[in-house]
């Protein structure tokens, strides 16, 4: 089978497409062809294995699985024999953040890992771009307790995680202001933002409008400038570890100065939202398409052959939604 390869950690160029042997399913596992994967940031700082940190989990000289990819969607041709839950010819989706080798034309996965049937009527593309980004969106959200009718800013609002963000948000009943480029302002709305500010146009931390969260979802701002948007109480929380590593530190100082009587933070906090339980996710991922309260959205589609090119333009950070990697033709039969 045909898969993207890489052997040394680097940039983009080091991918190569080769002839692997395809991979035979244990006894609680299934084998998948992957008809659609994506390329996203987490595939990105697996590639350069960037912050160095991320040699502990994927190889600290080298990488441990030579295929790349997080996420895929495809159908099972064959089941180990304790399989039971599910069948050959189902349409999957799943995601795991540690790597799975997806950007092949197979792949095996135990049955009791992050994957469940697709839902009728998506295709496999809108399938794999709906996870990544709401794995990590649902991982700010899970991290406080949210109130209906209370507000939130979201910066990066048109990323993979910042257009999902907006749409939990909303389903989880707040109003919810989006930062965004003035090319993407319909897009935004589109998928519930109740108002948006366009960044090219007016600085979003120098509003006088006040805030329960600041969700920064592209890590491209810092506590420091969005605490006036907070109420007292506030919170923020970015998808990156900020300038310094700031962000883990900050989450672990300011609620200790938060608890200050006369604190100029005013209680103001900083939590870091270390991402966990990625079958919850997709669970959850799939009940909010059931319900029709998600839709995915797809910046460009590459084919696996120019899986490099997609790398270097999701590294560019530029991307409106998911980077999609098609392996043949799309069909939802």
């Amino acid at each position: 089978m045909k898969a993207a390869i890489y052997e040394k950690y680097g940039s983009p160029s080091v991918l190569k497409i080769k002839k692997v042997e395809k991979p035979v399913p244990k006894n609680n596992e299934v084998m998948i062809r992957v008809y659609a994967t994506t390329v996203n940031r987490t595939d990105c700082a697996r590639l350069r294995a960037k912050p160095f940190i991320m040699r502990f989990f994927t190889g600290l000289l080298k990488p441990s699985n030579p295929v790349p990819g997080t996420d895929f969607a495809g159908r099972i041709e064959a089941v180990g024999k304790d399989v039971a839950s599910l069948k050959v010819g189902d349409r999957v989706f799943g995601f795991e953040d540690i790597g799975l080798g997806t950007q092949a034309y197979y792949m095996t996965l135990g049955e009791n890992r992050a994957i469940a049937v697709i839902p009728e009527g998506l295709s496999y593309e809108e399938a794999a771009a709906s996870l990544e980004g709401v794995h990590y969106a649902y991982n700010f959200i899970n991290k406080v307790e949210l109130k209906s009718g209370e507000k939130v800013l979201v910066n990066g609002a048109t990323g993979a995680i910042g257009s999902a963000a907006v749409q939990l948000l909303k389903y989880f009943g707040l109003h919810v202001t989006a930062v965004c480029s003035t090319k993407n302002l319909q897009l935004v709305k589109s998928i519930g933002a109740n108002k948006v500010v366009d960044y090219t146009k007016e600085d979003f931390t120098k509003t006088s409008e006040k805030y329960h969260y600041v969700f920064d979802a592209v890590g491209k701002s810092t506590f420091w400038k969005c605490k006036s948007l907070l109420v007292p109480g506030g919170i923020y929380i970015s998808s990156e570890l900020g300038p310094m590593i700031q962000n883990p530190l900050l989450a672990m100082v300011t609620p200790l100065i938060a608890k200050i009587p006369g604190s100029r933070l005013k209680g103001k906090k900083v939590i870091f939202p270390i991402p966990s339980d990625c079958r919850r996710s997709v669970l959850l991922i799939k009940k909010l398409i059931e319900d029709g309260k998600f839709k995915a959205v797809i910046d460009r589609k590459y084919p696996l052959e120019e899986i490099a090119e997609a790398y270097r333009y999701v590294e560019k950070g530029e991307k409106t939604g998911n980077v999609v990697i098609t392996l043949e033709d799309n069909f939802m039969s």
